[in-house]
């Protein structure tokens, strides 16, 4: 099934989604925030395997341009996440987008992600986006603006974590415990041990850091996590 191609801006910055589509009626839309190499085959293939369980997805785009490389995806990541607001207004665009899309019409809104893509989704949680679910697989839960008493999260969100991931240790996990019980979420965290960051993704060996490690085990369990989640959120669209 070939994916769509979804064309929407970020003020002057012109962005490209790809969407997938279920093969039956869709049980609702997901926006998918991708690692920090932005959209590329393995978000490709997630954003089958949403369609293929019956959502409507769409892969964000966080630059506008190709990545080159690995290393020349950190520099466009920095760039990104060096205003907090800007980073927030970025990954808002691609939800205003699927919301928007007549794919997705009448259809209940979540969002998962990968990498920096999960933590894109916690990004949308502290902003107040207006979502049902939110599903963060290894993503860094650290931000440089935490949620405040007061401030009001909607979604039910989903951290599944790589327990031997060293870019996220267990005070940054400590923390993100106390911010979302500060603002009263309704949060649910799977640790998986013995897993690093990137936990997801067969080709993370092939990458030669040693933070970064495929688990397969993990992979298998997040995803059917993510699934069962989906189904208690949205009932019998997701049954």
């Amino acid at each position: 099934m070939a994916l769509e191609e979804v064309r929407y801006h970020h003020g002057d910055t012109a962005l490209t989604g790809w969407l997938a589509r279920p093969a039956g009626p869709a049980r609702g839309a997901i926006v998918l925030f991708p690692t920090i190499m932005n959209v590329n085959a393995p978000m490709e293939r997630r954003a089958q395997m949403l369609a293929d369980a019956g959502f409507v997805a769409l892969i964000a785009d966080f630059y506008g341009q190709p990545v080159a490389d690995f290393a020349a995806s950190h520099a466009l990541a920095e760039t990104l996440r060096a205003d907090v607001r800007h980073y927030r207004d970025r990954i808002g665009a691609a939800v205003a987008t699927l919301r928007a899309h007549e794919a997705a019409a009448d259809l209940p809104i979540g969002a998962i992600g990968f990498c920096m893509g999960g933590q894109a989704v916690l990004e949308l949680v502290r902003d107040g986006a207006d979502l049902d679910v939110v599903v963060s697989f290894h993503g860094i839960l650290a931000t440089g603006r935490p949620a405040q008493p007061g401030d009001t999260i909607r979604p039910r969100i989903l951290i599944c974590h790589g327990d031997k991931d060293p870019l996220v240790p267990r005070p940054q996990v400590l923390a993100f415990w106390e911010e979302m019980d500060g603002v009263h979420a309704d949060w649910h965290f799977h640790a998986y041990a013995h897993a690093k960051h990137g936990f997801t993704d067969p080709d993370s060996d092939a990458r030669g850091i040693p933070a970064i490690g495929y688990d397969a085990s993990a992979d298998r369990q997040s995803w059917a996590a993510m699934l069962s989640l989906l189904s208690e959120v949205w009932g019998d669209r997701a049954g």
